[in-house]
C-alpha cells in the first residue's frame, strides 16, 4: 500500500542498526499466531507495513511472554515493540496512540461467590495472572486485599493451584471456559488493555511521531481491521 515514506533521519533513528528489529509477544493470541519461525497476525503485518514505509529489512524477535517483549525495549535490543500501554513501561516506551482494545476478565468455578468483578478484592481471595502481562501491571496496582499469583499463564495459575479467580485475555478464557466445564466468565471484564506500537524512550521525538501517524494512517485505512481478520480475529477490536 501507498503511505508516507520516512525521512532519513527518522530511519537512522528508528533503526539504527540499518535493519528494523521489532519484538513480537506470541504470549497474546489475538495479536500474533504462529511460531517462532513463522510468525503471523496483526503485529507483524503492521512491524512489515512500518519497515517497507522505512525501506529497510526487517527482524522480527519473538517472545513468549510481553515482559520478554518489553525487556527487549528497555535492553537496546529491539527497536519497535507491540505491548498495552501501562504507566510502568512508558517510562521506558513512546506509544502511539492504540491500535487494539481489548478486555482482561476474570474466571472462576461455576459455583463461586464471585458475580461481579467489584467481587473479587477480597481477603483470601487469590487471583492467577501472566507474570508481566498487561493485567498484572494494573491488578497489581488497583487490588488491595486480593492476592495476586503469578505464573506462566493466568488460566494455567488458576487450575493448576485451585485458585478462586484467574484473569486473562477475554479472547482466550472465552476459549477455555467453552472448552471445560464447570467455570464461567465474570461478566463485566475488569479493564481495557490498549494495545498501541511502541518505540524506544530515548530516540528522537520524530521517530515515535512518525509512528504514531503510521498507526493513525492504518487504522482509518482500514489497514488494521482487515489484518485481524486475516488472522482470525474480529475487526471489531479496532480501537476506536
Amino acid at each position: 500500500m501507498s503511505g508516507t515514506v520516512a525521512p532519513e533521519t527518522v530511519v537512522s533513528a528508528l533503526a539504527p542498526t540499518g535493519t528494523l528489529r521489532a519484538s513480537i509477544n506470541l504470549g497474546n493470541p489475538v495479536l500474533a499466531q504462529g511460531t517462532p519461525d513463522e510468525p503471523r497476525g496483526v503485529t507483524v503485518d503492521l512491524a512489515r507495513e512500518l519497515a517497507r514505509r522505512l525501506g529497510v529489512p526487517l527482524e522480527l524477535l519473538c517472545f513468549d511472554a510481553a515482559r520478554k517483549s518489553f525487556e527487549a525495549m528497555a535492553t537496546g535490543a529491539a527497536d519497535l515493540c507491540f505491548l498495552a500501554i501501562d504507566p510502568a513501561r512508558e517510562t521506558e516506551v513512546a506509544f502511539s496512540a492504540p491500535y487494539v482494545a481489548i478486555e482482561g476478565v476474570y474466571v472462576v468455578a461455576e459455583d463461586s461467590p464471585v458475580r461481579s468483578a467489584d467481587d473479587v478484592d477480597r481477603v483470601g481471595t487469590r487471583v492467577g495472572v501472566k507474570e508481566g502481562s498487561a493485567y498484572d501491571l494494573h491488578l497489581s496496582r488497583t487490588l488491595r486485599d486480593a492476592t495476586l499469583v503469578r505464573g506462566a499463564e493466568g488460566v494455567e495459575v488458576f487450575v493448576d493451584q485451585s485458585l478462586e479467580v484467574g484473569a486473562g485475555i477475554r479472547q482466550p478464557v472465552e476459549a477455555f471456559v467453552a472448552a471445560s466445564a464447570g467455570h464461567r466468565v465474570v461478566e463485566p471484564g475488569f479493564m481495557q488493555i490498549r494495545q498501541a506500537v511502541g518505540v524506544p524512550r530515548d530516540r528522537p521525538a520524530e521517530a515515535a511521531q512518525l509512528v504514531s501517524d503510521v498507526v493513525d494512517e492504518l487504522k482509518a485505512s482500514g489497514f488494521v481491521a482487515e489484518s485481524l481478520e486475516r488472522s482470525g480475529q474480529s475487526a471489531s477490536l479496532v480501537a476506536p
